[in-house]
């Protein structure tokens, strides 16, 4: 009698199974190394498959890049998006300081991804167009505000880019001391926007600004 091979006991994976696993890969390799630093041979090796099985699925890692930034950027905007549901001003602004914070924390890869600045090949624009689309979903709430304060509402979209940079730069910070904890950074960072806002002047001006020198 003829000795059977022992079949594998590995499975073969299906082509959705094998997408995604080369989408954690190169999530994981984009978030520590940049776009640039992570080569399409490395993607392959980690996956234990050839270079030809990772262009089969994405034609190349600007393929996988695109699709991993693109995921990042819903994730994020859909967090800040679903939890805006207090009936007042401030209280959105905590929600959305805390689902900024909470994205940082519970998805710190993608953060690491965005905040390197989107590479060209991700086809969705850059870190500063994210704050950009985050900035737009609390515009509306500051114009609103700043109506019945009588301020300009026209100025609430830069107020808004101020904001929610001033959030997303400090979770940069933070990602990498994780201390304080995140309600507390959060608390801190509404404490500065809301009495800050609070105590806005209708015409401001600079006080240290130079003055115009006489001409003779």
């Amino acid at each position: 009698m003829s000795e059977q091979k022992p079949r594998s006991s590995r499975k073969r994976m299906t082509g959705k199974e094998r997408r995604e696993q080369l989408l954690d890969i190169g999530r994981e390799l984009f978030a520590e190394r940049g776009f640039d630093g992570t080569s399409i041979e490395e993607i392959a090796a980690r996956a234990n498959v050839s270079k030809p099985v990772v262009y089969e699925h994405f034609g190349g890692k600007e393929g996988i890049y695109a699709v991993v930034v693109d995921r990042e950027m819903h994730t994020l905007l859909s967090m800040v998006g679903e939890s805006l549901t207090a009936d007042h001003a401030r209280g959105k602004i905590e929600q959305a300081a805390l689902a900024l914070l909470q994205y940082v924390e519970e998805y710190s890869q993608g953060f690491r991804i965005l905040a390197r600045d989107s590479h060209a090949a991700s086809g969705t624009g850059s870190f500063a167009s994210l704050i950009s689309d985050i900035a737009s979903q609390v515009e509306h709430i500051l114009a609103e505000e700043f109506r019945e304060r009588g301020y300009d509402p026209k100025l609430a979209p830069m107020y808004a880019q101020s904001l929610v940079g001033m959030v997303a730069l400090t979770g940069q910070w933070w990602l990498e001391v994780r201390k304080p904890k995140r309600e507390v950074v959060a608390a801190h960072l509404v404490n500065l926007a809301w009495n800050g806002l609070s105590s806005l002047e209708t015409k401001p001006r600079l006080e240290s600004a130079p003055r115009k020198r006489r001409s003779d």
